[in-house]
């Protein structure tokens, strides 16, 4: 079958000089099997698993980590409705409004299983001549998220017909250029893949050591110490030994250019980020800066919306909204570089929690900062501490910084392999 419109993709492999031929879905999907009915009293605590809709992801592989049960009995008189490990799924539904993961195409992986969908999510049987890697990597790319993008309907339930999905248009090369560029996407997804597993065992293991080297549940010791130190940790008032204070709570003019201005937005696990601030004039900046400025090595933190991501300041030259500010002082020396770390452990995310219960709106007021007790080891040890989770940090945000690149990457490509 002849199509009216041929397309080049910007980059190819060597050897593919054929046009691409546009098609629709319908031409690549031989049959779109829909999801079943279940209530909350339809699941059960043991089963068969079901897909859940958030195992639609850009990785090409479903994440099932939000699976539920339901009985065999339930699952056997859905028949239409089930899935199989290496099946293609999809969702054609979303619960938020951007839906920023509605449509693409993953694969279900592990060892062999049988899944029952809910109502939104779809299993995939394509032609025989359909390479599934091309159809995962093609349902990533920009063209293919706008179109979903346009397509898409509703604001609370924000969803695609069947219709509409299989009336989208998808340019296709030959069989075996689809094969090699699937091939290509799928090695990369697995090396993306790859670090995000080693990225996510560093902070599983950061977090071990944060629950270990400060004490817990009122101790004076920690569970594990480093050789040399067994003195009793020190309770002390936070407000003590370091300089808090807070960001500006007015609302200045904001203009095109001039100085950041940071929120808690900006206060991310890896430091600060810069990518999305508002501008202040030099007299807002400077009046702000006479009660608050901020200098490299302080430590910030949120205080209303998004309470902590601490971060220690490693540039000037902005001010702050609505953010915490903690200074060192030249007498009684606590290290900040070892209370970011307790900012970051188990035991200030409890009192964070319990000064939070039951609110609606997250604050913590800046007299409860000061307050807050915590046990202080005495300066040598603070160091040792503060140097180790600074290597361990360092070591995440390499991992970051690579697995950030393979993304960009990734992008680029889908960019430039795609019509």
């Amino acid at each position: 079958m002849k199509d009216q419109q041929a397309s080049y993709p910007q980059l190819r492999f060597k050897g593919f000089t054929d046009p691409w031929e546009q098609r629709k879905l319908e031409n690549v999907i031989l049959k779109l099997s829909g999801g079943a009915s279940i209530k909350p009293s339809d699941y059960s605590d043991e089963g068969v698993r079901t897909i859940p809709k958030g195992a639609v992801n850009s990785t090409g592989v479903a994440d099932l980590s939000g699976s539920k049960f339901i009985s065999r009995e339930f699952f056997e008189k859905n028949k239409s409705s089930h899935a199989s490990t290496n099946n293609l799924v999809t969702s054609l539904r979303d619960l938020v409004p951007s839906a920023p993961n509605m449509g693409r195409i993953v694969r279900i992986e592990g060892e062999r299983e049988d899944f029952l969908m809910p109502q939104g999510v779809y299993k995939l049987e394509l032609f025989d001549r359909m390479d599934e890697e091309f159809l995962i990597a093609f349902s990533n790319s920009d063209k293919y998220r706008k179109i979903i993008s346009v397509e898409k309907n509703g604001s609370t339930q924000v969803h695609i017909r069947n219709g509409e999905f299989l009336n989208i248009d998808i340019e296709l090369p030959t069989a075996k250029e689809q094969q090699k560029i699937g091939s290509f996407f799928n090695q990369l997804d697995d090396t993306i893949a790859l670090h995000q597993r080693k990225l996510a065992k560093l902070k599983e293991l950061k977090q071990g050591y944060l629950q270990k080297l400060f004490p817990r549940n009122g101790s004076k010791f920690p569970q594990l110490r480093f050789a040399g130190f067994a003195d009793a940790w020190e309770e002390r008032k936070l407000g003590e030994f370091s300089d808090v204070r807070d960001g500006t709570h007015a609302s200045p003019k904001y203009v095109s250019q001039g100085h950041p201005m940071v929120t808690s937005k900006n206060l991310t696990h890896s430091g600060l980020d810069m990518t999305d601030v508002s501008f202040l004039t030099d007299k807002d900046f400077n009046e702000i800066n006479k009660r608050s400025k901020v200098s490299i090595g302080d430590i910030l933190f949120g205080m209303i919306g998004t309470i902590g991501n601490p971060v220690i300041v490693d540039r000037d030259g902005f001010a702050i909204k609505n953010v915490a500010l903690i200074k060192e002082k030249a007498s009684n020396p606590i290290t900040n570089k070892w209370l970011l770390q307790y900012l970051k452990s188990p035991s200030f995310n409890r009192f964070i929690q319990k000064e939070n219960a039951g609110g609606t709106q997250k604050f913590i007021a800046l007299g409860l900062i000061r307050d807050m007790k915590l046990r202080v080891p005495e300066f040598d040890e603070q160091q040792k501490i503060g140097a180790f989770f600074k290597k361990i940090d360092d070591t995440i945000a390499l991992h970051q910084r690579k697995l950030e690149k393979l993304q960009e990457l990734k992008k680029g490509y889908l960019q430039k392999m795609f019509c």
